[in-house]
Formats: C-alpha cells, sequence, structure tokens
C-alpha cells in the first residue's frame, strides 16, 4: 500500500513512521524542512496528564479580557474573516462543563496511547532529543484557581490520571529553584509521572531514520492542488510533478483548512499562536529548573531541555500572523525572571512563534471524513497538545489505513 502523508511536522513524521512500520510504502511532502512550523519551538512538555481543552466554562468570565486587554495571555482579535467567527461561536459553545469533562476523557485516553508509542519509538530508536521524565508542577496562586484544579485533578482521577496536589513548601522541595517564588504560590498539582524533550530534535531524528528505511521525502515543496476522479483523490500536484498514492493523509497543521476547502472539506481547524523564548540555562545549583513548570495565571510554560530552558506560553487568535511583538517576548522573559531570577543570563532568547492548529472543543480531527475523497484521511487539529498527541493519532491512523 502507498501513502502519501502531508505535512513533516511532529504529526506527519510520527504518522508516517507509524505507517512505515506497518510496512506501507510512505511519501511525505512539506513545503518547509521538518518540524520547521508549529513543532519547532514549541512549549517541549509532554503533557499526558494535562489535556484540559481551552473550551471551558470559566472562559465566560474572562471574555472581556480576551477582547480588550493587550496584556492577556489568551487574546482573540476579531477580523473580516468568516472562518474565525464560525470557529469562535463553535469554541463558545463548547465552553461548558459537560463538553469540557467528555473532551477531557477523550484527550486522556488518547494521550495514554500516545505516551506507551512515543516511549516505544523512543526505546527502539534512542533518539537524541533530551528527553527527561522529571515530573510536572502547575502552580496556582490564589486559593480559588487552586480549588478549581483539585476539582479538575479529581475528575481526571476517575479516568486513570495519578496527581496530587501540594502545599508551597513540597513545590520547592520538588523543585528547589522556586524558593524565591515560594511566597506566591498558593499550592499546585503535582504529576510525577510528565515528560519533556525537544520536539524539533524529534522530528530530525525521525526524518533521518524514516529516508534510510525507504520513506520518500519532498521537502521544500508546495502543494500545487489534487488530481481527483471518482470520489477519490488520483494524485497531489507539486511542482515536481504529479504524487500517486492509494491513500492521502492530511497532516499541514493550521494549514489544513485551507487545503482541505480546495476538496469541498470545510475543517474547524483554526491557528492558535503561540511564543516561546529559549534561554541557556545556568548550572548554579537551584538556578534553573529540573522539573517541568507551568504558571497557570500567566499561561507560562518552563521546560528543561538539556542545557537549555524553554519559555513558552500565549494563545492568540489573529489569524496567520507570523510577526513577533517586542512585548510578547519581553512578557516571557519577565515571566521567567519572576519565577527564576537566576535560571540564564537572558543575553540569547531565540524568539520564536507558531501557528497551533485548535479545534473548538480541543479534540483533533482524525479518520475519515464525510463528504471528502474516499481515500483521504484526517490527522490534525492537535492545537496546543500536537507533541503530547502526535503518536496517538499517528496509531490511530495507521489502524485505520491497515484494516
Amino acid at each position: 500500500m502507498q501513502v502519501c502523508v502531508l505535512g513533516a511536522g511532529i504529526v506527519g513524521l510520527a504518522t508516517a513512521y507509524a505507517l512505515r512500520q506497518r510496512g506501507m510504502e510512505v511519501t511525505v511532502i512539506d513545503r518547509g524542512a521538518p518540524g520547521e512550523g508549529a513543532s519547532g519551538g514549541n512549549g517541549a512538555q509532554l503533557s499526558y496528564s494535562y489535556v484540559q481543552p481551552l473550551a471551558d466554562a470559566g472562559i465566560w468570565r474572562q471574555l472581556p479580557s480576551l477582547l480588550f486587554s493587550a496584556d492577556s495571555p489568551l487574546s482573540l482579535r476579531p477580523q473580516w474573516d468568516l472562518h474565525q467567527w464560525r470557529w469562535g461561536l463553535q469554541f463558545l459553545a463548547a465552553c461548558n462543563r459537560t463538553t469540557s469533562a467528555r473532551s477531557t476523557a477523550k484527550l486522556l485516553a488518547l494521550a495514554a496511547l500516545s505516551r506507551e508509542r512515543f516511549d516505544a519509538m523512543l526505546q527502539a530508536e534512542q533518539l537524541a532529543c533530551d528527553f527527561s521524565a522529571t515530573g510536572k508542577l502547575v502552580l496556582y496562586g490564589t486559593a480559588d484557581a487552586l480549588g478549581a484544579a483539585r476539582r479538575q485533578m479529581e475528575l481526571q482521577r476517575a479516568f486513570g490520571s495519578l496527581q496530587e496536589a501540594v502545599d508551597a513548601a513540597r513545590c520547592v522541595a520538588l523543585e528547589p529553584a522556586l524558593a524565591h517564588y515560594q511566597g506566591r504560590i498558593a499550592g499546585a498539582i503535582y504529576t510525577q509521572s510528565e515528560c519533556a524533550a525537544d520536539c524539533l530534535q524529534v522530528c530530525q531524528g525521525l526524518h533521518t531514520l524514516l529516508a534510510a528505511r525507504g520513506v520518500r521525502f519532498l521537502l521544500g515543496t508546495d502543494i500545487q492542488g489534487f488530481a481527483t476522479g471518482q470520489g477519490r483523490i488520483q494524485a497531489v500536484r507539486t511542482r515536481l510533478g504529479n504524487v500517486e498514492a492509494d491513500h492521502f493523509v492530511l497532516a499541514l497543521g493550521s494549514a489544513s483548512h485551507g487545503m482541505a476547502r480546495t476538496l469541498g472539506v470545510h475543517l474547524p481547524v483554526y491557528p492558535l499562536k503561540g511564543y516561546s523564548i529559549t534561554l541557556d540555562a545556568s548550572d548554579a545549583p537551584g538556578a534553573a529548573p529540573q522539573v517541568s513548570v507551568t504558571d497557570a495565571a500567566r499561561k507560562v510554560v518552563f521546560a528543561r531541555i538539556g542545557q537549555r530552558l524553554r519559555v513558552a506560553g500565549m494563545a492568540e487568535l489573529v489569524g496567520h500572523d507570523t510577526r513577533i511583538p517586542p512585548e510578547r517576548i519581553e512578557s516571557l522573559c519577565a515571566a521567567a525572571r519572576a519565577l527564576f531570577p537566576h535560571c540564564s543570563d537572558f543575553e540569547a532568547t531565540r524568539p520564536w512563534t507558531g501557528m497551533r492548529p485548535a479545534t473548538p472543543t480541543g479534540l483533533p480531527v482524525v479518520g475519515r471524513h464525510a463528504g471528502a475523497p474516499a481515500n483521504l484521511v484526517l490527522n490534525t487539529g492537535h492545537g496546543a497538545l500536537g507533541f503530547t498527541l502526535a503518536f496517538g493519532t499517528a496509531a490511530r491512523v495507521a489502524e485505520l489505513l491497515a484494516g
């Protein structure tokens, strides 16, 4: 069986890996290099237990700041874009406890599958990706916020998620680099099993080993359209010629919506813009964190990847605007200085932005789609959980195509 995967981000490459493991002939097409898009500078956390969707009942009281606050970590800038408005209305419709709980249960199951497949790949392939399994602390600054987090923890416990609520002193015992910040911590949710890794290195490593195993890569190659007939895709059109296959997997991240439209398919996928900086971590004891940390109030994550500290955050619905405003990078630097004042010399920040492909409910779109060509399989819409869920959705695509 011949399968053409559209997209060489972590989702597309994980899919190519799963398909090749089953003996399928695979071609991967992407306009950029492996991991160059939303995978390249992401938060680096493998958040298998922190999958609660952005669409939650609590969003309603945040709406004024989302619409009007210039420095909100979550921001919506309405545009003359029907797709944005349609997505936004579907998102607000999903902001209720029932939908959030249902989505959380499905995401936890998918994350568990993804952990299993990612760990198996890492053990088999020994990719160099600065992998660590040092756990994760999600910090809360108020008793009310901590109480809501406890309720979410109890909800997730029913689905097998093992977490514990800890006080500020326990936070510092787990991560001494937080000593300076202890007085501002009301408490935290700690998950011992959480991991981190450099997603870009995973993408580059998968590209190298898949190419060595016969996977064909057409990189730096724009997809110009499709040749279709009899309800199926016959080929993908590129400047290098047509690429034929038995099945086609759409894993183009935030570009999936536009590409699907050329096939008459509407996908509820919209870019959720995020930012990151990557700092050189101090090697002084207790300066830079070893444990992954999330500041829930700032919505900023900190992940140690080797001798670097990845600081990532923000969620903006502003379309495909790839500019990096200096104030966003300064906000991430300020968050790092507040929590970990001695973590780095801050001389090199390596600013980055990426367009995370989000669905209104937070659930990725995986599998066949009514009205789409019969041999098109979707694997997109992972939002901020692309790295976390990639190997789970890849497994589902491979199982579908293997029958």
